[in-house]
């Protein structure tokens, strides 16, 4: 990771109090965080001054239990190296310990109300947010019964109006037009809109509609998990459709596999309603139940049954005596 990282939107989203600070900014340039014991201690062997710092309780109560003059010089000593913050946790009142050496060298002085171990599993999440590998893609993406769908295909097919009777429907728009995704820990891709385009939506005809003042914040939603995508085409007879299902494809989107449904459309189509069975059929995939397979199979045993019951009848029909 390598960036800058504003300290009003990082307290924000962490939910940290700015005790002092020289710099709106702070240089997150390793996605780590240390918990400086055996520094205060003493111990500078491999101490990577490019992470977070953080101290709880156990830090804290052994400063305090050290001489006055020993305390400020392992303080001093710790502050000399150049990390992007120190934070305190657990809404201790000590962060005075740590003021004077925070001003001496410039070192941004945070303040934090939770545990260490909970603010370590925030900023780890966060971290991970900004590092991780992004891309936009055009389409539009909503969430249907809890499955994240991105939907593709060529400008003026009807992405947008297919979304809006969706929202419409008592589902949930992420993004229109513009879809920013990234790609999280265990292989997970997350959808969002640009600030700037959220809860917006065009509709050819109308213009920009505002999504959330029409239809209530129930019809917007920050991210969704993309889970499929659905991919509009215009239909062409002499295209060989897959009329069962089970030809699966996928889309690579930053290296990550999604299940990709081609829906061609004509006039009548209900793109909702086929989304939105769309979307129901793939969660029942993830719970190991492939409906177009269980067919197949049933098709293939009543064959069985009829060779089967074929064959037999032939046997008796060997075994019947003859006339002379």
């Amino acid at each position: 990771m390598n960036g800058k990282v504003n300290l009003d939107d990082f307290c924000k989203e962490i939910k940290l109090e700015k005790i002092y600070y020289q710099s709106t900014e702070l240089d997150l340039l390793n996605s780590g965080i240390n918990r400086p014991g055996l520094q205060l201690h003493g111990y500078y062997e491999h101490f990577d001054s490019k992470r977070i710092q953080v101290i709880g309780k156990v830090e804290v109560s052994y400063l305090l239990d050290l001489d006055p003059a020993v305390r400020k010089k392992k303080i001093d000593d710790f502050f000399s190296y150049d990390f992007p913050c120190f934070i305190v946790c657990w809404d201790q009142d000590e962060t005075h310990l740590f003021e004077e050496a925070a001003q001496k060298y410039g070192r941004t002085l945070l303040k934090s109300r939770v545990t260490t171990t909970t603010l370590f599993y925030d900023l780890v999440n966060y971290i991970d947010q900004l590092s991780a590998p992004r891309i936009s893609l055009h389409g539009v993406l909503v969430e249907v019964f809890g499955v994240g769908v991105l939907i593709t295909g060529p400008s003026g097919i009807g992405k947008s109006e297919t979304a809006l009777e969706i929202v419409k429907r008592g589902h949930c728009l992420i993004a229109d037009d513009v879809v920013e995704v990234k790609r999280i820990r265990d292989g997970h891709l997350m959808g969002t809109a640009p600030e700037l385009l959220q809860h917006f939506m065009e509709i050819r005809g109308i213009g920009i509609i505002d999504v959330k003042t029409l239809y209530g914040a129930r019809a917007v939603k920050r991210d969704v998990e993309i889970d499929m995508v659905i991919r509009l085409e215009n239909w062409d007879e002499r295209s060989p459709y897959d009329r069962l299902g089970l030809d699966e494809q996928t889309l690579d989107i930053l290296g990550i596999e999604v299940p990709e449904v081609m829906i061609p459309v004509s006039g009548g189509r209900n793109l909702a309603c086929i989304i939105e069975t769309a979307a129901i059929n793939n969660r029942t995939k993830q719970y190991g139940y492939h409906s177009a397979q269980v067919f197949c199979d049933r098709v293939a045993h009543q064959n069985d049954l009829e060779v089967q019951k074929r064959e037999a009848k032939k046997k008796l029909e060997e075994k019947k005596p003859t006339d002379d």
